[in-house]
């Protein structure tokens, strides 16, 4: 007979994942992340393998580390065009998975037909 409260430690895996997103030049956009693991990964985000660092970007965390949404606000095109990265990690291992975002400038926005002509 096993006792099934016992768990043996597990790499991360993750249990929500970013999307890609497109997002508008001056607006806001949020990419969502979270893992499970035993012991309780801690997740965090880079941008070209460094962890994000602006003013305008906001990292919120979570249940207890294990999720953090990116908030980042106002875009900038092309800076904040990119591709990021969720680093999901404990004693087990680390996963990551990416997410990109791009952005549409103001001039982009009048470039299409509206009511189909």
């Amino acid at each position: 007979m096993t006792d099934a409260s016992i768990v043996s430690p597990a790499p991360p895996r993750f249990t929500k994942v970013p999307v890609d997103q497109i997002g508008v030049s001056g607006g806001v956009v949020s990419f969502v992340c979270q893992a499970t693991g035993d012991p309780k990964p801690r997740v965090s985000w880079n941008k070209k393998g460094k962890k994000v660092n602006s003013q305008r970007i906001e990292t919120i965390e979570f249940d207890e580390g294990a999720g953090a949404v990116l908030r980042i606000q106002p875009l900038r095109a092309p800076r904040d065009e990119n591709i990021y990265e969720c680093v999901a990690e404990n004693s087990e291992g680390e996963v990551t998975v990416n997410a990109r975002l791009s952005i549409i400038r103001g001039e982009q926005l009048y470039r299409f037909p509206v009511n189909g002509g």
